[in-house]
Formats: structure tokens, sequence, C-alpha cells
């Protein structure tokens, strides 16, 4: 077979909320997606500081896999957060690519291709191309493929199928690199969306302020910033507070996240957005608890963690200020669609089961990819048409990819146990 490698020009994807001086990107709840993108199985696995690490396998029990989660996600930003750039010109911006090794492929050789329900995909792809007709970071030829969408029937598989195979060409994946390179598998992890409880005034059981980025920070930023201990006791986010949530323990949890939808005591639904963090960096508080002997290793989980905070109310802060790293958020536009997502850094809303976050230094962002993959701990295949709408710091390789499992805590449980190996075909403008 004929193998082709590529390096395409991309500019560095910067989340369209970073243009309305906000900086954006998508989300998980309690427990999971930042502790669990930053783990690596059937791909190299790295640390804070990017050095290879021991590789995970997932026939360990669920218990076990998600002690390995929160133990080895200290990343040095948040695992959601997207990788912002400052604003500039486009010649400024636009930079090489990392060689993304290419082999093409027939349509037949996709698994699952003829089988897949691409009415469901179809809605993902018109987001992606709304956001590639207002910014195109990758300068492939989006503009003609996406303006030949208009005329498929989007409720007509077959339909779409040719849609896709007359206008796009399929390639595998490979690791270009590393330990790994050549081959085609790598890591599929989750993340979603979660609920918390709040109410735009403190008061009752609402005592856990999310904060907006601060004021002061926008107009002057301070070359070293607080951590989050300084920040709690030096009144710096007094007159920040966007709202009050009724647990800090989910709240520290959405700030790995960096998205979330809050229920508040009127009925309405508030989604807030990330945007920004103090710039330190993060550190696992279930490894402060375990250092010190507060929980076992079997206990390290978000219930586990919620459960210790319970009895150990006092002691909640101390816990949380273990990790120096604080994560600010804004407030984004009301939507009466529980299947609108947050927006990724391609700027569209995320579809549930249909966007993933990929490592766009390779990638290029609003691209389809077609994903295969198992649910987690399980056998049973996911074979899918999947948008590469979104980025995390933590999601680094040829074959990586973070898997968008929607909103709530149904998604949540499918995202927290989401650690499984998988392949990636990406399709490109013939």
């Amino acid at each position: 077979m004929v193998q082709t490698t590529i390096m395409t020009k991309i500019n560095k994807a910067t989340p369209a909320s970073k243009a309305n001086n906000n900086m954006g990107n998508s989300s998980n709840k309690s427990l999971n997606l930042g502790f669990l993108s930053g783990s690596m199985m059937g791909a190299t696995q790295y640390d804070e500081h990017h050095k290879p690490k021991q590789l995970f396998r997932p026939a360990l029990a669920l218990g076990l896999l998600i002690t390995s989660i929160l133990l080895t996600s200290c990343t040095s930003v948040p695992l959601r957060q997207p990788q912002t750039t400052q604003k500039s010109s486009p010649k400024t911006t636009e930079q090489a690519m990392t060689n993304a090794e290419l082999h093409p492929v027939s349509w037949g050789q996709l698994p699952g291709w003829r089988e897949d329900d691409l009415t469901a995909a179809w809605p993902a792809w018109q987001r992606s191309c709304q956001g590639l007709n207002k910014r195109n970071p990758s300068g492939l030829n989006w503009k003609s493929v996406c303006a030949a969408s208009v005329k498929v029937d989007g409720a007509d598989n077959n339909s779409i199928r040719r849609y896709f195979e007359n206008h796009m060409k399929v390639m595998e994946i490979r690791h270009q690199s590393g330990p790994s390179a050549g081959g085609v598998h790598g890591l599929v992890t989750g993340y979603y969306e979660p609920y918390l409880n709040g109410a735009r005034a403190r008061g009752g059981v609402y005592q856990t302020a999310i904060h907006q980025y601060p004021s002061a920070w926008k107009k002057r930023k301070p070359s070293t910033l607080p951590t989050r201990a300084e920040l709690m006791s030096s009144g710096q986010l007094s007159g920040q507070e966007i709202l009050w949530v009724d647990d800090p323990v989910a709240a520290a949890f959405m700030q790995v996240q960096g998205s979330g939808r809050i229920r508040m005591t009127d009925g309405k639904i508030i989604r807030l957005g990330f945007a920004g963090t103090n710039d330190q960096p993060f550190k696992s508080f279930a490894q402060w608890l375990l250092d010190r002997k507060e929980i076992t290793r079997s206990e390290a989980t978000m219930q586990g963690i919620s459960q210790w905070a319970k009895r150990n109310p006092d002691r909640v802060n101390e816990m949380l200020n273990a990790n120096p790293r604080f994560v600010f958020f804004r407030e984004l536009p009301a939507t009466t669609d529980a299947n609108v997502g947050p927006i990724g850094s391609l700027g569209v809303p995320l579809t549930a089961e249909r966007s993933i976050a990929v490592d766009t230094k390779i990638l290029p962002l609003g691209a389809p990819v077609f994903l295969a993959t198992t649910y987690p701990l399980s056998d049973k295949p996911i074979q899918r048409l999947m948008m590469a709408q979104d980025t995390g710091s933590a999601i680094i390789g040829a074959v990586r990819a973070d898997f968008y499992w929607g909103t709530g805590d149904q998604a949540g449980e499918q995202a927290g146990r989401m650690k499984q190996q998988g392949r990636m075909w990406i399709l490109l403008p013939q």
C-alpha cells in the first residue's frame, strides 16, 4: 500500500469565545474526564512534563481504573482547557503542524462505514461547516465541500454516504514518531458536561461561588498569579461571583472539565463555559488524600472523595487547596435544546456522541474523523463518523481522541469509564 506523509499548515486553535474577550471550551461533571483524559492506553502515556509513563490496561476493575485516572492527570492546565493563543493575524499564527503519517485506504476498509447511522452525524458536520466557513485554520478546501452539502438529504443515509464518498478521501491515521511510530492504535477517553445545583445569591446550601475571570486581570494581568489558597483567603475574587452552588467538590471537578450547566432555584438552566485560569499547575487532591491515608485507593473516586468531604466538612478547603490551579467561568447564552452541547474550540456547539477533541497540532480542526473503538469497559464496538470540533491540553498525539458523551449523569457515567483503545481515519477534501 502506498504510504503518504503530509504536513498541513494550521492556525493554532483559538476558541471563538476568545474573539469576544473571553476564553471558552467544553466540559464535564463530578469525577472524571479531566482526570480520565490524562491517562493513556494503547499509546504512549505522558505526565505533566510530557514524559512517557507506564501504560494502563483496560481489563482492570473500574475502581482501579478511576484511581489511576485521579492520580495520573497532573497536567499543567485543565484538561478541557482549550489550547489558546493570543490574537494575531493569520500570517503570524499560521504554523506547520507536526507530521502525521496518513495512509490512503478505500471506503470499504472503514469498519462499520456502511452500517453507521450517518443521519446522526449530519447535524454535527453541518456545525463543522458553520465553523469552518467563519475560520479555516488548516487552509484545506473545506469551502467547496461544505457548499456541496446543501444538496444532500440529511435524513437519507445513502445520500449522506454518497456525499462523503464523492467529495472526500479517507486516510488512516498512524503515529509518526515516538515509541508508537507507525502504530494505528491510540487512546480514546471521554468527557461530558455536568449538572450542578445553584442560586444567584449566597444562602442556605449555596455557599460555593463560581467566579468569572477577574476584571482587574483583564486590564493588567500580574506577572505572577496567586494560587487557589491565596485567592480564597485574600478577597481578590470578591465581586466576581457569577452564582453559588451547593457542592464544593462538584464545583472543583467542574473546574477540571471547564464547563457545566447549573439548575437554578427558579428552574432555569444556566450554562457556564471556560474563561481562564490563574496559570498555576494542576495537582491531584486525590493524591493529597492518599498521601495522608485519608482514603484508600479503592475510594479514590468522585464518590469516595465526596463521601470523605461529607465526613470532614471542616477540611474540604484544605483538600481543595492542595491543587493550586483555579478555573474561571463565563455565562453562555441560554438554550432550550438540551442536545446543544458546550461550545468547542471550533466555535460551534458540540454534538453528543458525534464530537471529539483531537490534537490540532496534528489534525485539522473541524474535519470528519471516523472512529473505531469500544464502549467503556466492554468489547462492544463503537464505529462511527465523528467531528474534530474540540481540543484539550491532554489530548496529545496523532491517534488520540476525547469522546464527548453529552450532558448529565448518564453521560458522565460513560465518560468516567471511557479509557479504550481505538483507531482513527480522517476524511479530507479530494
